[in-house]
């Protein structure tokens, strides 16, 4: 119930209605093209949640928390949002019970297709999801840059890298760095204007590509976020191998992924909410993929010719965690 109503307020675009002063609930609705009280009890709804603010009877203003659903902010979740709660999500979710008995992916089941020939489909649902995985990676690209020596390396190539919100953080932050962004045609689309924010013409380019293929050479340290959880064990193990194809003497593997512990500590409660679990059952009904373990992960780059040397919880983007890894 509550996503749904995160969806209607982004859907309705109530933040940015409401603006930076509280505003009648009247005034919003007729600017939505809404019912007056239908809009008041979503507003209160809203406020319920904390994300709105009721001044006095019907007037409401955003909170901080609320700001977040502004499309126009650099740290907007709107788009993540939208595409959470979009119907084909949703009714891969509702056939997590044939998952769990089957092992099966939900979503290939409802649609007859994969989650990512689906979405190459449907250009408007691929441009909602390349959005939120950007708005996703964004606290991280702020993190990453100062929580790894990339200062020592003279480029990085980041694989499955999208529309190159992460790659644009770390070259902002290391001026003697170049970078290259591996993905498909449609993940790279929104790429040029990535980079031209950044104002990082001439230290990037883009390579159109299928990483189960290859990955391009020329690189010391190869990048990754949120890209292995997509995929079985098997096809991380020709991702990671295709990586170790190519990595020079003393090159690297630099993986960024939540690693769950080998036991949930309830009693300490977890730290992110049940986030990472609940991205976990996401990859078993949608993609068919899996959050790790620490024990996961070394399986998965021994098996690629790779040795995991190094786990480091990125504390400032949690659960994120730096999960290096060198040829064997």
């Amino acid at each position: 119930m509550a996503a749904q109503t995160l969806r209607a307020a982004v859907r309705l675009g109530v933040v940015e209605l409401l603006g930076d002063a509280p505003r009648r609930a009247a005034d919003v609705a007729a600017d939505a093209g809404a019912g007056h009280q239908p809009m008041t009890r979503l507003l209160r709804a809203l406020t319920g949640l904390g994300l709105l603010r009721e001044h006095a009877p019907d007037s409401f203003a955003v909170t901080p928390a609320g700001a977040l659903l502004h499309p126009g902010r650099p740290d907007s979740l709107a788009s993540f949002v939208r595409m959470f709660t979009e119907p084909a999500i949703v009714r891969a979710w509702e056939r997590l019970d044939d998952s769990v008995r089957t092992g099966e992916i939900a979503f290939d089941t409802a649609f007859g297709t994969d989650f990512f020939s689906h979405l190459a489909q449907h250009p408007e649902l691929s441009a909602d999801f390349n959005a939120a995985m950007s708005q996703a990676t964004s606290e991280t690209s702020a993190t990453l840059p100062h929580a790894f020596d990339f200062g020592r390396y003279a480029s990085v190539t980041d694989v499955g890298g999208g529309n190159g919100t992460l790659l644009a953080g770390v070259l902002a932050a290391h001026p003697g760095l170049i970078g290259v962004v591996l993905d498909t045609a449609e993940g790279l689309a929104g790429a040029p204007d990535t980079m031209a924010r950044r104002g990082l013409e001439g230290r990037y380019s883009l390579v159109a590509g299928d990483f189960f293929r290859s990955v391009p050479a020329g690189s010391e340290l190869y990048l990754m976020k949120s890209v292995l959880h997509d995929w079985t064990d098997d096809q991380v193990v020709t991702i990671l191998s295709n990586c170790r194809k190519v990595l020079p003497p003393g090159g690297l593997v630099l993986i960024v992924e939540p690693v769950l512990p080998e036991v949930v500590d309830s009693a300490a409660g977890v730290t992110d909410g049940g986030i990472t679990y609940l991205s976990d059952l996401n990859m078993l009904v949608n993609v068919g993929g899996r959050e790790r373990t620490h024990k996961d992960f070394t399986n998965v780059c021994r098996r690629a010719g790779l040795a995991l040397t190094a786990v480091t919880p990125l504390t400032e983007a949690a659960p994120f965690a730096l999960i290096e890894a060198v040829a064997d």
